[in-house]
């Protein structure tokens, strides 16, 4: 039997950097996946998939819609070859993962392929395709076995026409119209990526705005943004019943008022969420606790409620986010090698790849309000930026909230293009405890899109921007 200082189950982005910092740090590592790929949903059917998608059909809408304002002629049609485009998507996967595996062979890290499941606290039970079981010792264990999409008590998902994200990956034709349940991120970033290549898009939702868990002013832009490229938005709707007639989909829901609305198309998004992942881990079996949502239970450290086990990601609370997952599987093995890391969750940002993109780092608006913190607000518009009207990406702006006695940053919020990008600046600032002012003296170059970061912070420094 194969003994080892460190046994990872799953091997998406928390897994997989869990596995390499234990082996940088001396540690006899193992890894298990039960998918012939590693890299977890995130390289395979989320993150990385997506967003191949959302460039290239971005290239598509540019080619039809703006090119030619660029002085760019294309003779004939430009048409849409989506089992191209896919195959192009799946190849980016392919190279992707295969970095992984890389990675793994490059640090002397053992790769398990087959269903990881605990026979007790110190042995694992690795399941292969092909009916053998094989067993590991492991002297600590580390589960980051991820999560899988999440439905309705009533929906039937038959991967077909009322389809997961998995499946909106990997569709073979255009839908005509595409139902979205959900506007948060998966269902935003897919539908704008249909969108842009001919389908109807309508998004209904549960909630009263679209992206809920961010600041409001952000949920408002995405949503005016949307609306103009014809989006169509069903907010306050409680959806009911979803029934596939043939090649047609019935979603059957009820708005504020309880009137009863219905919504046909021939695809059907199913974006509610996703549910913590440890089916046949057999947690119980190591004295590992679950909690009533199906999460593993950790305590600050990430251990669990056997204290050679660890969890890390979208198994345990906290936002679904790869980038967490990767701080949470530093934090364990350097735990266990006896350091003393720090996660500061408050910084961790969240962002939606649909363009304009959208990002943020800190507290909401709401979330000051309703704590009773003094603050103020600078704000500023991208289309005020020279390299917003160069590139005719002027949709959003910057917000900026800082502590109204001490002016320390408490929360950062954007709308634009390259937000993604740029939100890593206020993650630093805000890590170095930078107030607004100290933000607004730094030097950023022009012309660039960053700038509208520094306009926010003169905004919220004695409202004294410069170019508004």
């Amino acid at each position: 039997m194969s003994s080892y200082d460190v046994a990872v189950i799953g091997s998406g982005p928390g897994g997989y950097v869990a596995a390499i910092r234990c082996a940088q740090l001396g540690m006899k590592t193992a890894i298990i996946e039960k998918y012939s790929t590693l890299g977890g949903t995130c390289l395979n059917v989320g993150c990385i998939p997506s967003k191949a998608l959302l460039d290239s059909s971005h290239h598509y809408e540019d080619a039809v819609k703006h090119f030619e304002e660029h002085g760019i002629e294309i003779p004939g049609e430009v048409k849409v070859n989506l089992e191209k485009m896919i195959g192009r998507k799946q190849a980016v996967v392919d190279q992707t993962t295969k970095g992984i595996e890389f990675l793994m062979s490059k640090n002397k890290i053992d790769v398990f392929e087959g269903l990881g499941s605990f026979k007790d606290a110190t042995h694992i039970n690795i399941d292969k395709a092909d009916g053998k079981t094989e067993t590991i010792e492991a002297k600590n264990t580390i589960i980051a076995t991820g999560s899988k999409p999440s439905t309705l008590p009533f929906i039937t998902i038959d991967k077909e026409r009322i389809i997961t994200s998995t499946e909106a990956l990997k569709l073979k034709e255009v839908p005509k119209h595409m139902i979205v349940i959900g506007g948060g991120v998966i269902g935003l970033e897919l539908g704008q990526v249909y969108k842009r290549l001919g389908a109807n898009v309508s998004v209904v939702e549960y909630m009263d705005r679209i992206i809920p868990g961010m600041d409001a002013a952000l949920s408002k832009e995405l949503m005016k943004v949307m609306k103009k490229q014809k989006v169509k938005f069903h907010l306050s709707h409680k959806v009911k019943s979803v029934e596939r007639v043939g090649d047609e989909v019935v979603v059957k829901a009820d708005d504020k008022k309880g009137n009863e609305v219905e919504f046909k198309g021939d695809y059907c998004l199913v974006s509610v969420g996703r549910r913590p992942y440890t089916d046949g881990l057999n947690a119980e079996a190591a004295g590992v606790k679950l909690t009533d949502r199906g999460q593993v239970e950790v305590n600050d450290h990430l251990q669990t409620t056997a204290s050679n086990i660890y969890a890390i990601g979208d198994v345990v609370r906290g936002a679904m986010l790869a980038h967490k997952a990767e701080e949470e599987g530093v934090l364990v093995a350097e735990q266990l090698a006896g350091q003393q890391p720090h996660i500061d969750y408050n910084l961790i940002p969240g962002v939606v790849y649909t363009w304009p993109e959208v990002a943020a780092v800190g507290k909401t608006e709401e979330e000051l309000k309703e704590a009773g913190v003094a603050y103020k607000s600078g704000q500023f518009p991208m289309r005020a930026l020279g390299r917003a009207r160069a590139s005719m990406d002027i949709d959003g702006f910057v917000k900026i909230l800082a502590d109204a006695n001490t002016d320390e940053v408490l929360g950062v919020h954007m709308i634009g293009a390259r937000c993604a990008d740029i939100i890593t600046e206020a993650v630093t600032a805000m890590e170095f405890r930078a107030s607004a002012e100290d933000m607004a003296r730094m030097s950023h170059a022009h012309p660039t899109y960053a700038e509208a970061v520094k306009e926010a912070a003169l905004a919220a420094t004695e409202d004294r921007a410069l170019h508004v």
